[in-house]
């Protein structure tokens, strides 16, 4: 499937690429999953809906690899030698604008998810598994260095805690995580809850 995906958006340049995602993420920001349509992706990207189909296959696969496109940098490229640094450096990769913007689509998206399993088979595939894969090398790494205590049982709910920060803020205080927000969230919840 990965190697089909692979021919099939060998014809586009990078560039090509890049602009269509934005277009589509625009497009999700707007109008939301559900009226999202390929007619309108090929509208405002002047392609054919063909093309878009040929290059992507689907509706689900195209936005979730808008998303994963989207990511500015992977965990696994970070490593500043404690788990405090690679947690605030993996925060740091987006600036409040960024987040805010993250956090319009991804409301858009948790809804559409329940009711749509090809979607979320997409992104548990593009986006969500490889993120998980990098967040537990970067817990291996602390747990190696002595850091944190192996059998720490705050281990398997990192995310848990990273994604309920986010959502909770949302519900409970009707503001988007910023920076800030986040900084204290890590130093008070997470890195103690792991024993730093």
């Amino acid at each position: 499937m990965t190697e089909v995906a692979t021919t099939r958006r060998s014809r586009i340049t990078p560039e090509r690429e890049a602009e269509l995602y934005e277009a589509v993420l625009d497009l999700l920001r707007e109008v939301g999953y559900e009226a999202l349509t390929m007619d309108a992706v090929a509208a405002r990207t002047r392609s054919s809906k063909a093309t878009l189909y040929r290059q992507w296959g689907s509706k689900p696969e195209l936005i979730a690899r808008a998303l994963r496109h989207n990511k500015p940098t992977s965990l696994d490229e970070i490593d500043t030698g404690s788990l405090r640094g690679d947690i605030h450096a993996m925060m740091a990769r987006s600036d409040d604008c960024q987040m805010d913007r993250d956090a319009a689509l991804m409301r858009g998206l948790f809804h559409a998810i329940h009711g749509n399993a090809e979607l979320h088979q997409a992104l548990r595939q593009l986006l969500i598994e490889p993120e998980l894969d990098h967040l537990n090398t970067l817990l291996r790494r602390a747990v190696d260095r002595g850091e944190v205590a192996a059998d720490n049982p705050a281990l398997d709910f990192v995310i848990h805690m990273l994604v309920g920060g986010f959502v909770a803020r949302d519900l409970i205080e009707d503001r988007t995580v910023d920076r800030e927000f986040l900084t204290a969230y890590i130093d008070a919840v997470i890195l103690p809850a792991l024993g730093i």
